[in-house]
C-alpha cells in the first residue's frame, strides 16, 4: 500500500507540472500557410474580438506562442545534420519572396593557405586553447598571456653553442616574436586586400600602382635635395629636367658683396625718398578745418542752453530769515534792543 501511495502521488506531481506548460499539439480551423525557407507563417483565421477586447496582451502572446509552435513543428519534421556538435536543419527554397533592403553578399574567395590546404588535401582541425605543459604540470593557454610560450615566466635563458655569448638572449626573442606578430599582420591585410580585388604587391614591393614620369621625378628630385648641402654636389642624370609645381627658391645675397653696389643702393633709396613730397588738398583741408568750427560751436550753443537738473524737494518754498538786529514793534511796550 505505501508504494501505491507513492507511485499515486508521483503521477499527481507529474501531471501539476505538466500542467504548467502547454502541449505541442495546437488546432486551428483554418491551416496557416507555412513556408519554413523564410521562417514565415501566416494566420487567415479570424480573430476572437471578445478575447482581445478583455486582455490584449494576453491575447497576442498566445496567439504568436500557438502560431511559433506550429512553425517549429514543420521545421522539425525537416531533415537535420550535425555541423561543430550542434544540430541544423536544412532548410527548403522560400516560397514567398522577401524584399531585401541590401544585396546578398557575395561569397568570400578563398586565402592562399585555403587553396593550399584544398590542393593538398589538408583537413582543418580545430585546436583546443589549452595544452598540457610538462614543466608547470597542468594546462596553460596555447597563446596569449601566462601560456606555454610566454617570456614573463622566463627568469632564465639557455645560450645556444653557435650564438654570441655576450648578446641578450631576451631582447633577442622579444624582437623574433615582434617579427613573427608584423608577419602575420601582414598576411592578413593582404587577404583583405584579396578578398577586394585589389593589387596585392610581392614580398619587398611597397607601390601597388604604376607610377608616372612626372611622380618619378619629384621622388628623384626629393631624394636628390635631401642632403646636407640640399643637393649643391650632386650630379644630375643626362636629360634630367626639374620636376613642375615645386614652387619658387628664395635666393639670398652673399654676406660679403661688393660695397659700390652696396652704397648705390642705398643713395637709390634715399633718393626716392627725399624726392617725393607730400600733395596737398585745399578744398579738403579747408572743408575740415570749417567742419570743426562748426562742431565746437554747435558744442559751446548745446553746454549754455543745457539747463541744471532738479533735485529732489528743490521747489518747497524757503524759510524767511530774521536778522537778530531787526526791531520788532510790540503794542504797549517800548522797542527795546
Amino acid at each position: 500500500m505505501a508504494t501505491d501511495v507513492v507511485r499515486i502521488e508521483n503521477v499527481l506531481e507529474s501531471v501539476e507540472q505538466a500542467k504548467k506548460y502547454k502541449t505541442i499539439e495546437v488546432k486551428k480551423d483554418v491551416p496557416l500557410e507555412l513556408d519554413p525557407g523564410n521562417l514565415l507563417a501566416v494566420d487567415t483565421n479570424p480573430l476572437d474580438i471578445k478575447k482581445f477586447r478583455a486582455n490584449k496582451d494576453e491575447f497576442l502572446k498566445s496567439l504568436a506562442r500557438d502560431n511559433t509552435q506550429l512553425l517549429f513543428n514543420d521545421v522539425w519534421q525537416l531533415p537535420a545534420e550535425k555541423v561543430d556538435e550542434v544540430i541544423v536543419a536544412k532548410l527548403p527554397d522560400p516560397k514567398y519572396r522577401v524584399p531585401r533592403e541590401k544585396p546578398i553578399p557575395k561569397e568570400r574567395p578563398p586565402t592562399k593557405w585555403e587553396k593550399f590546404a584544398k590542393l593538398k588535401g589538408i583537413q582543418k582541425k580545430k585546436k583546443s586553447r589549452m595544452v598540457w605543459s610538462d614543466e608547470e604540470k597542468k594546462y596553460v593557454p596555447r597563446w596569449g598571456y601566462q601560456s606555454k610560450n610566454d617570456l614573463t615566466k622566463e627568469w632564465v635563458l639557455e645560450v645556444p653553442n653557435n650564438a654570441d655569448p655576450y648578446e641578450d638572449m631576451f631582447s633577442k626573442k622579444k624582437k623574433e616574436k615582434k617579427e613573427r606578430v608584423a608577419k602575420n599582420e601582414l598576411q592578413r591585410l593582404r587577404n583583405i586586400a584579396r578578398t577586394q580585388y585589389k593589387n596585392v604587391p610581392g614580398v619587398g614591393i611597397t607601390p601597388t600602382e604604376k607610377q608616372s614620369k612626372e611622380n618619378l621625378s619629384r621622388a628623384a628630385h626629393i631624394a636628390k635635395h635631401s642632403t646636407a648641402s640640399i643637393g649643391k654636389f650632386e650630379k644630375s642624370l643626362p636629360r634630367e629636367k626639374a620636376p613642375k609645381n615645386l614652387g619658387k627658391k628664395r635666393k639670398f645675397e652673399a654676406n660679403f658683396g661688393n660695397m659700390k653696389l652696396e652704397k648705390d643702393k642705398q643713395l637709390s633709396i634715399l633718393e626716392g625718398i627725399s624726392k617725393k613730397k607730400p600733395k596737398l588738398d585745399v578744398q579738403k583741408a579747408v572743408g575740415q578745418y570749417i567742419h570743426d568750427e562748426e562742431s565746437a560751436s554747435a558744442e559751446a550753443n548745446r553746454k549754455q542752453t543745457k539747463k541744471p537738473k532738479k533735485r529732489k524737494g528743490q521747489n518747497k518754498a524757503l524759510p524767511k530769515l530774521v536778522k537778530k538786529n531787526k526791531k520788532v514793534k510790540i503794542k504797549g511796550k517800548k522797542n527795546r534792543r
